[in-house]
């Protein structure tokens, strides 16, 4: 047996670890549908996450009791490192298994200044002091939040419409029929959705994330050695990191740890030692080093600092920065003027949800309906990607309070759901241009009787009209009693006029006018 081969089971125990964990939080994800497993288990990912619980903190001034799990991570990091990056990270196992730049042993590094390290670190300042300001708007660049919203809004619907045309395809041969119903059923609803789901920007989504994947062909897991701000916030506790990475002065400076690493951070000028707030424990110098000189110690003193490492002039410009970003955000016209259908999740505070919201899309993916889709324009910059209903996609299930159960930070409050039946959303107004009854003087009561509440918000007033024939019709006419209305949205889904709805839900004190 040769020297190596406890190094050898510990990489493959790393490998088998990525996989497995990559495999679990997309089971996670899969299962983050009412229905599906308890909220608690699948917004574990999250409250795994240090960067966005410190934000959340920071700027909410709260810790929620259901963070504290984040101490794994953080005991994790003070032991070994960078290994939650190397070992645990969903998207850095992807970047791992998609490396597009093709290594062998005599691999230089890439040609990239040392420098460019620093950006991580730059945007995990701005992060952190816009969060004391109360703006959590570029946790988008969060890798978990990343890897969660690309699941959710781009590559399951895009699965799932891949499926569902193989299904289509393969139903209309005759003797594949009976199968492939049958396994439409299995599918449907456990896997995928009964209908198909749409989101407002999917494609962003992904050309982000493809992007993020496209960086390694400048180099290996480019995106989590320049520009990951969860790499920059481990990085500065794995400092002081008790587990080092050493090499013995048997070393013959071979360099294959040098082309193999794939953050890079072998630096052969200092005698192949490498820095532990970049190192991501992976263990590939361990299985191409031919004199097994590299070994990892204990040590209890910090990593002497490195040229990369924010000086006190770029962290005041960083500051600077994110003080002068929020600043622009809180003159947006949006701060003054609120748009007519932001209509949010029940319960929610409008400067609650923007303190707390991590833009990680758990809320969207488990709303039954898919009304709750991500925001745009509504809620400006600083609003960006928080959760909004729109009624004509979904509307606010009247028997679901999944969104509030499921939020790792109670962004949306955890209503029961005898409190959620009672808390106004939005009120319905309708145009009576386009409503079928009142426009056309023809038989529609849609809205009232799609209308869950007890005491229908909805009524209907008999009415004749005399035709252009001379005949008499006798047409019921909706009026909404905007004291009982809730805003859940369901008379503007169900309305059958094309385009918008006749029917339509606003924010909460806004006297719509129609011409």
């Amino acid at each position: 047996m040769s020297s190596r081969s406890p190094y050898r089971r510990w990489i493959t125990a790393r490998k088998i670890t990525q996989i497995a964990v990559l495999v679990i939080v997309i089971v996670l994800l899969i299962m983050t549908r009412r229905g599906g497993w308890p909220s608690q288990v699948v917004n574990l990912v999250m409250r795994l996450d240090p960067l966005a619980v410190l934000a959340q903190a920071i700027s909410s001034r709260s810790f929620l009791p259901g963070s504290a799990v984040v101490l794994f991570t953080v005991l994790l990091t003070v032991i070994a490192g960078r290994a939650w990056c190397g070992w645990l990270c969903p998207l850095g196992t992807l970047l791992d298994l998609i490396p597009l730049r093709r290594r062998t042993l005599r691999d230089k590094q890439p040609d990239i200044p040392e420098a460019w390290r620093t950006v991580k670190y730059s945007l995990l300042v701005v992060i952190l002091v816009a969060a004391l300001l109360g703006n959590l708007t570029l946790l988008i660049f969060d890798p978990l939040t990343i890897f969660i919203r690309t699941f959710t809004m781009a590559f399951w619907p895009a699965a799932d419409q891949v499926v569902t045309v193989v299904e289509k395809t393969l139903y209309r041969v005759p003797f594949l029929s009976g199968p492939i119903s049958s396994l439409d059923a299995l599918l449907r609803p456990a896997i995928f959705p009964t209908q198909p789901v749409y989101y407002r920007g999917a494609w962003v989504f992904g050309a982000v994330f493809i992007g993020i994947i496209a960086l390694n062909v400048l180099a290996p897991r480019f995106w989590c050695r320049y520009l990951c701000p969860l790499g920059g916030l481990l990085g500065w506790i794995s400092r002081g990191a008790l587990l080092r990475r050493e090499v013995s002065e048997e070393c013959k400076g071979c360099t294959l740890c040098t082309a193999v690493c794939p953050t890079g951070t072998v630096d052969e000028s200092r005698h192949y030692a490498s820095d532990p707030a970049e190192c991501t424990m992976c263990l590939d110098c361990l299985d191409v080093c031919p004199r097994s000189t590299i070994e990892f110690h204990s040590r209890l003193k910090l990593a002497p600092r490195q040229p990369y490492d924010p000086s006190r002039r770029q962290f005041l410009v960083a500051s600077t920065v994110a003080v002068g970003g929020v600043a622009l955000f809180l003159s947006d016209t949006t701060r003054q003027r609120v748009d007519d259908h932001l209509i949010r999740p029940p319960g929610v505070n409008e400067k609650d949800l923007l303190d707390r919201c991590l833009r990680c899309g758990e809320c969207i993916r488990i709303c039954p309906t898919h009304g709750l889709q991500p925001a745009s324009n509504q809620a400006g910059l600083e609003g960006l990607w928080t959760p909004v209903l729109i009624p004509r996609l979904g509307y606010c299930a009247y028997s679901c309070n999944s969104c509030g159960e499921v939020c790792p930070v109670e962004a949306i409050p955890p209503l029961s759901l005898e409190e959620k039946r009672t808390a106004v959303i939005g009120s319905a107004y309708i145009d009576q241009n386009r409503c079928i009854a009142w426009a056309d003087h023809n038989p529609c009561i849609v809205c009232e009787e799609m209308c869950p509440l007890p005491e229908k918000a909805i009524h209907l007033e008999e009415r004749d009209f005399v035709k252009p024939d001379g005949s008499t019709v006798t047409v019921q006419l909706p009026h909404v009693d905007r004291s009982t209305c809730i805003g859940c949205g369901i008379c503007e889904y169900k309305c059958p006029v094309a385009g918008d709805a006749a029917i339509r839900v606003y924010v909460p004190g806004t006297q719509a006018v129609f011409f």
